[in-house]
């Protein structure tokens, strides 16, 4: 048997992700059949492993990180994170990949666990007391973050668990397959607890969630999973086909991106939109605002704190629930949900379920102008922030969103060929046909677009679009973050830095000066079109100063600009 951890340390909370996302990828499909409360959209399940996707995605950073500091010989990175990096990578990357209520309840879940994990910085590990004393902090963070708790939820599979490790003594081990057992009997009496579930002969969705996810925590520490949740065998025999999806539509809300798309109708009578972003903002403003959306909706849930927070809402008023988190700080990666439009089961007489199209493109983009402009282009997008970059489980959902039957899959970056590629293979298994193509930069994707035909055979349109991005030279300037080697020599913080296909190629003071001379060497090759896509930072002129040495200086060449808003380098250029 393979040696596994006594006591909860930074290892355990690796392990502990990588284990509950596996259970949840292997329960997926059965948690989105039984997903009934609070509203019957069929995607529990796919929720709560996005949000775990993201959690260890940031867990499996910081181990890399300190990885590579210990290679390059940084002392403070030869031991491995702590237990307090860990679990707050742990809980940072579910809060800002959480989808959904039952995503948004599991994130603070983890939140509440990382806080008494990670109460002492200095802590290499805790054991059993330790690990009784996280899981009452949990069920009890997430019970606080719900407006108006219901039982017969994963809170009250929650509570059980922290019940049950209460009052258990001995190693992490044992408390976490009290707690196990007890989420199990929780999750069984649930449909007495509430009628929907009953009516549905169905145990609670969330919480058959939160049970594989004890799973995780228990094989974590034994090295064996424990005994699996059967569940009532109405289980299986209402299992319902997928939700039928309606293309993106890119809006603006207080200027900001949101992504719209449509699912199946609430219970009668409900709220029509599920609205849900991220936040940045003080204590003060989201207590007000959590009074303000409550008034608006129901089915609400604020997570996070520290400036950060994940808020989740149904709501009749999208727009008006969009409005009060801007009043209440910076809100982004919004997304709303229409529940207007629903499959044969849920949408009643009348409502026909929308064929597929026949081809899309789905591409990720670095921000919320770009977002648009590929969006007007006909693209189905996906929003990476800077340092966030979108994981597998996010392409493929927006491969389903997009609803066709050929995709084709742009993802703008070289770091996210093999993210690309594992979303392309899931998407295959699902029925849809699926091209990748290796675009590194923004602007390669806007020229592939700019040639898409989707009225010609696929592997034409593909071949196209393939020729066109691998005809575009991209570059991009950016500010050094810190000193650095690089291809142009060493680089100091706050040097500005021009990229051409990757690599450094020029190392500068002056953005403009640093931006001309980087288009200069890209000209000298040749070219007909120079895109530029301007950053929120960029200088004002910059445009127009690229634009008249272009002008001046290249016969016959044109020159297009966008804006990319918050896209993290000051400025793309694309030649072609």
């Amino acid at each position: 048997m393979p040696k596994v951890p006594q006591t909860f340390d930074a290892l355990a909370v690796r392990t502990w992700c990588g284990l509950a996302l596996e259970a949840l990828g292997r329960a997926r499909e059965e948690i989105d059949a039984i997903n009934v409360y609070p509203v019957a959209d069929g995607d529990t399940g796919t929720n709560l492993y996005l949000t775990l996707e993201s959690a260890n995605a940031a867990v499996e950073a910081v181990f890399t990180g300190h990885e590579v500091g210990a290679a390059a010989g940084r002392e403070a990175d030869s031991h491995g994170p702590s237990l307090a990096d860990a679990a707050g990578a742990m809980a940072h990357g579910a809060l800002i990949g959480a989808r959904g209520n039952s995503g948004t309840i599991m994130a603070q879940l983890l939140r509440g666990m990382a806080q008494v994990l990670g109460a002492d910085g200095e802590t290499a590990h805790i054991d059993g007391p330790g690990l009784r004393s996280a899981l009452r902090k949990a069920a009890d963070s997430a019970r606080q973050a719900v407006a108006h708790p219901v039982e017969g939820t994963v809170l009250t599979v929650a509570s059980a668990a922290a019940d049950a490790a209460t009052g258990t003594e001995g190693d992490c081990g044992t408390v976490a397959r009290a707690a196990y057992e007890g989420a199990r009997a929780a999750l069984a009496a649930t449909p007495g607890q509430l009628a929907v579930l009953e009516r549905a002969g169905v145990v609670d969705a969330g919480g058959r969630g939160l049970v594989a996810v004890l799973g995780a925590l228990v094989e974590t520490f034994t090295g064996e999973a424990p005994r699996a949740f059967a569940g009532p065998a109405e289980v299986h025999a209402r299992v319902r086909t997928a939700r039928a999806a309606v293309d993106i539509v890119g809006v603006g809300i207080g200027g900001v991106h949101a992504d719209v798309c449509a699912d199946p109708v609430p219970e009668e009578g409900g709220p029509a939109f599920e609205v849900i972003y991220l936040l940045e903002a003080e204590d003060g403003p989201v207590a007000r605002l959590r009074d303000r959306l409550d008034r608006l909706g129901d089915s609400l849930v604020v997570v996070g704190g520290d400036g950060l927070w994940n808020v989740h809402v149904h709501v009749d008023d999208a727009g008006a629930a969009v409005e009060a988190g801007v009043e209440a700080g910076r809100p982004y990666r919004i997304r709303i949900t229409h529940f207007g439009l629903g499959d044969v089961h849920t949408g009643g007489p009348g409502r026909p379920v929308r064929e597929p199209a026949q081809r899309a493109v789905v591409a990720v983009v670095p921000g919320e102008g770009l977002a648009g402009l590929y969006a007007e282009a006909g693209a189905t997008t996906v929003l990476a922030r800077p340092g966030e970059p979108p994981a597998s489980g996010e392409l493929v959902e927006a491969v389903r969103r997009a609803h066709a039957r050929e995709v084709v899959l742009l993802p703008n970056d070289a770091e996210l060929r093999h993210t690309a590629a594992a979303a392309a293979e899931q998407a295959r298994a699902d029925g849809v046909r699926v091209a990748l193509i290796p675009t590194r930069s923004a602007v390669q994707g806007i020229a592939a677009l700019a040639v898409h035909e989707p009225e010609r055979r696929f592997d034409e349109d593909v071949v196209a679009m393939t020729s066109a991005a691998g005809a575009t030279r991209y570059a991009e300037v950016a500010v050094a973050e810190r000193q650095s080697w690089t291809m142009a020599g060493i680089c100091q913080a706050g040097d500005v830095l021009g990229l051409i296909d990757g690599d450094v190629a020029v190392i500068g003071s002056d953005i403009t000066v640093t931006a001309e001379a980087v288009l200069d060497r890209m000209l000298s090759a040749g070219g007909e079109m120079v895109t530029l896509v301007l950053g929120d930072e960029a200088p004002e002129a910059i445009a127009g100063h690229l634009e008249s040495r272009v002008r001046e200086s290249y016969l016959a060449v044109d020159t297009v600009v966008y804006r990319g808003g918050r896209q993290g380098a000051l400025l793309l250029i694309g030649v072609e």
